[in-house]
């Protein structure tokens, strides 16, 4: 079986799922909108291996505030899959600066992401949207070209002929 060497942005669906509000553009990725079980965006046929969370300063705080325990849960949930981030519309300065409208202390806030930190989520800073959408094609088309590289190698192991 001969399979392309590489794979390219054509060849890659990201999913969005259906509860983002404002999703985001993830060009040159094809995309499509349909449920996932954790977070906002994936990649078709890789949903249970790469997550990616998105948030904004205000949602985020909301989750170290009042929908702690919640999101705790979803933090807990996203650590089943193999590639993993949270993408937050804002900057860490921001959070530090306490420039939001929650009252959550700033200290408490950095706390809280830190520990999460710690726990094996990364958090990925991007000022705008439309940065977090560049960045967030680009993770998932990075992450499904890994993994299609590391199958390719298998496969090419494999004796089809044999078989």
């Amino acid at each position: 079986m001969d399979f392309p060497k590489e794979l390219k942005p054509a060849h890659v669906t990201a999913i969005i799922d259906t509860r983002e509000q404002r999703p985001l553009n993830l060009n040159p990725l094809q995309t499509i909108t349909t449920s996932l079980d954790t977070g906002d965006y994936s990649v078709q046929g890789l949903e249970h291996i790469i997550s990616v969370e998105r948030k904004s300063i205000d949602d985020l705080l909301m989750c170290v505030g009042q929908e702690r325990e919640r999101f705790d849960r979803e933090m807990q949930r996203i650590l089943a899959y193999p590639i993993r981030t949270v993408v937050v519309e804002g900057t860490l300065a921001q959070v530090e600066k306490g420039e939001y409208r929650s009252k959550v202390h700033p200290n408490a806030a950095v706390g809280s992401i830190l520990s999460w930190q710690a726990k094996g989520i990364p958090f990925m800073w991007c000022d705008n949207p439309e940065i977090a959408g560049r960045h967030i094609a680009k993770f998932l088309f990075s992450a499904a070209r890994n993994r299609y590289r590391e199958n390719l190698a298998f496969m090419s192991t494999l004796d089809f002929e044999r078989v």
